[in-house]
């Protein structure tokens, strides 16, 4: 069976998971694979441009390197990039018939999709130098934490998926930074209690603690959004904890796809979907911007609404396919509360106008597919 023929059979959300299984499987595959260093990515946001940014620079000066992340926006491929590219089609399915038969039907069906491709991306990397790895839900029980690792980065740090992490952030940090193991590596948070969790937890598992400073902006003359200057602060930090030589100019040719993209002069696309999301894109968005939105039920979207809301002239509510998504009389309701005007989008794009396209992986696909098709 293909890979995309076996991973369409398997659900995307569970609303349990045996966290037991990732491990039995992993115990099936690790004698059968070369480990190459591994940095593993945690936290709530930034995960994806701070993985990018450590891969490219590390990839650009002779590293071989992997880089998992999730979830994809247009095709699978996405999620497994090796030297530059995303894994072809080949690649992955040499990798699939490989990893089927080390773990048999059994064990092979049993795993969650999540759990499955993270372990095919640790079969196409095992010849690199280097592997990023991205966490895909929390950090302690996540998948990607089955492999030991060099070091663990914690990026920013806020309220999301409480229902699976917890209420406050209190718990939600202590059960991402659980997954370090030697050496960890903070990126500058938004709330203070972090600082206080990440420090008990190294010195209780005996881990080294580098917190990285509030990024210095005058070293980038990129035309990028201070968040995003200040992902590539922490990713050369890591770099340099592992002694690992990169150029700072190579971050010129990085394309960040989905991150603040300039999509068109007068699009921006950007995959975030949370208020802490929210408030790191504000403050780089101009006045007047309409905004392309949607969201998924788990999502807090009033606040996401609110905090947007000084920059946005009005929403376009965007359709998107996902049975999580909440429903348009709840946007609706939360946009009134907010006194936003709001209209359906119709695929009309007005040159005009400036846009941000934001929501959720699932609305950057959305209008992406009937942008491209236009195009």
């Amino acid at each position: 069976m293909t890979l995309q023929s076996f991973l369409t059979k398997k659900p995307l959300y569970y609303k349990e998971i045996d966290h037991k299984r990732i491990h039995k499987a992993y115990a099936l595959l690790k004698p059968h694979i070369k480990r190459p260093q591994t940095i593993h990515i945690v936290g709530t946001n930034g995960k994806g441009s701070t993985g990018r940014m450590v891969a490219h620079l590390a990839y650009s000066s002779g590293r071989s390197v992997g880089h998992y992340s999730s979830p994809h926006i247009l095709k699978f491929n996405e999620r497994i990039w090796i030297n530059g590219l995303d894994a072809s089609d080949e690649l992955l399915e040499l990798a699939h018939q490989r990893l089927f038969d080390i773990l048999g039907q059994k064990v092979s069906d049993e795993l969650s999709y999540f759990e499955y491709t993270t372990l095919l991306s640790f079969v196409v990397f095992e010849d690199c130098d280097l592997i990023v790895l991205e966490a895909g839900l929390g950090g302690e029980f996540d998948a990607t934490n089955v492999c030991d690792k060099e070091l663990s980065i914690i990026t920013p740090i806020g309220l999301d998926h409480q229902s699976f992490l917890g209420e406050t952030i209190e718990e939600i940090a202590t059960t991402k930074i659980n997954s370090i193991q030697k050496q960890m590596l903070l990126a500058p948070q938004v709330y203070d209690e972090v600082y206080k969790i990440a420090k008990n937890i190294c010195e209780n598992v005996g881990a080294d603690l580098c917190v990285c400073p509030r990024v210095e902006t005058r070293l980038y003359p990129y035309d990028w959004a201070e968040y995003l200057k200040s992902n590539a602060q922490v990713a050369m930090r890591a770099l340099e904890l592992l002694n690992i030589f990169y150029n700072i100019n190579h971050l010129k040719t990085l394309k960040l796809f989905g991150r603040f993209y300039p999509l068109a002069p007068n699009i921006i696309i950007d995959v975030g979907h949370n208020p802490l999301a929210s408030q790191a894109i504000v403050k780089a968005l101009e006045k007047d911007t309409v905004l392309i939105y949607n969201s998924l039920d788990d999502k807090d979207y009033e606040s996401v609404l609110s905090i947007l809301k000084p920059k946005i002239k009005r929403v376009e509510i965007i359709a998107i396919e996902s049975e999580r998504a909440t429903t348009r009389e709840e946007i609706e309701k939360a946009l009134d509360k907010l006194e936003i005007k709001y209209s359906d989008f119709e695929g009309k794009i007005d040159e005009e106008e400036k846009y941000l396209v934001f929501g959720s992986f699932y609305v950057v696909e959305a209008f992406l597919k009937g942008y491209n098709s236009e195009q």
